[in-house]
């Protein structure tokens, strides 16, 4: 028989291997790496509803469909409006930059305002001139969507523009809401960031990938068969040991979209452990890392592809998932 050859599932690159700070990423992008058209947010935040997939007509000259309908999968958002709380001014210090003050809106809902303390106004960015960046503070609206959860979550989203304008949006921003047509386009290709499913405590044959081995080697056929050289004097950190497995933090680059509707979207019976989707949605093209219900971080690309898929969807399915089985 051929050798089987496929790469390794471990990969080394994410190293160490533990549970994520919390459920929900952080933003990290700096809007010096990434080019955008106007003043706009870099990033938005929606929640993971499901999976579904629609038909286009196949439009990449050369392949062997084209001209045809296919069938593509693609993960549905759902993506209620931010809300501006304030903006987080930075001070350059050496080669870096330290939050310096931050500045709120007036009306903030009271379940907030626990966590925000600042007696700075919008009029006192003109007056520091140490100021070199602005990032807006942002709160996701739970109770717009079709989740079931009260509590927002709270992050910061980088500005795309230079200085003047970052202050000036940031400023008319106070308090109003963003939807995710401001920030991105159909057709867009985007940087899709999340927590992974939780697996838990694992061993090395799920955990890596390794070879189990026959009957006729010693007992323990899911183990490794050495953890390194006879006279070796400490284990290697390249030796497949059990562990923490899932609730991982994971990007995925150059994800497109394919819709965005204010109209909503739900299969028959609604998405399984989930519900419908009641207003905006996002259809991206294939999978994406999360369990339904966690919030996805969605950002500017940091390597945005050329190589972008002609959309020209024709139907989209809104079959049952109610009997279908997940993994």
């Amino acid at each position: 028989m051929p050798k089987v050859h496929r790469p390794r599932r471990g990969s080394l690159q994410y190293w160490p291997r533990k549970r994520a700070a919390r459920i929900h990423p952080n933003v990290s992008i700096d809007s010096a790496k990434v080019t955008v058209e106007g003043t706009r947010p870099l990033a938005f935040a929606a929640y993971k509803a499901g999976m579904t997939h629609l038909i286009a007509v196949d439009a990449v000259k050369g392949s062997p469909s084209f001209n045809q309908p296919i069938a593509v999968p693609v993960s549905v958002l759902d993506a209620p409006p931010l809300l501006v709380l304030g903006f987080r001014c930075y001070a350059a210090s050496g080669r870096s930059s330290v939050a310096s003050f931050d500045v709120y809106a007036d009306g903030v809902p009271k379940e907030l305002r626990v966590s925000l303390k600042s007696k700075h106004k919008a009029a006192d960015v003109e007056k520091n001139k140490n100021v070199d960046n602005v990032r807006l503070i942002v709160s996701t609206q739970p109770t717009k969507s079709g989740i079931a959860k009260k509590t927002p979550e709270i992050f910061e989203v980088d500005i795309g523009g230079k200085l003047g304008e970052k202050i000036k949006y940031a400023s008319e921003k106070l308090g109003k809401e963003i939807t995710v047509g401001e920030v991105f386009n159909e057709g867009q290709f985007i940087d899709v960031t999340a927590i992974t499913k939780g697996k838990g405590f694992q061993g090395v044959v799920k955990r890596f990938g390794i070879r189990v081995r026959g009957r006729k080697d010693e007992q323990g056929h899911r183990k490794i068969g050495i953890h390194g050289p006879e006279r070796m004097g400490r284990i290697l950190y390249s030796v497949p040991m059990a562990g923490q497995l899932g609730f991982f933090r994971r990007t995925e680059h150059n994800k497109q979209i394919f819709r965005i509707s204010s109209d909503g979207f739900s299969p028959k019976g609604g998405f399984v452990g989930y519900g419908a989707v009641p207003k905006t949605m996002i259809f991206l093209k294939g999978s994406i890392p999360g369990s339904k219900k966690r919030l996805v971080v969605l950002r500017a690309p940091l390597r945005a592809s050329s190589k972008g898929y002609p959309i020209a969807i024709q139907e989209v399915s809104v079959a049952s998932q109610q009997g279908m089985k997940t993994r």
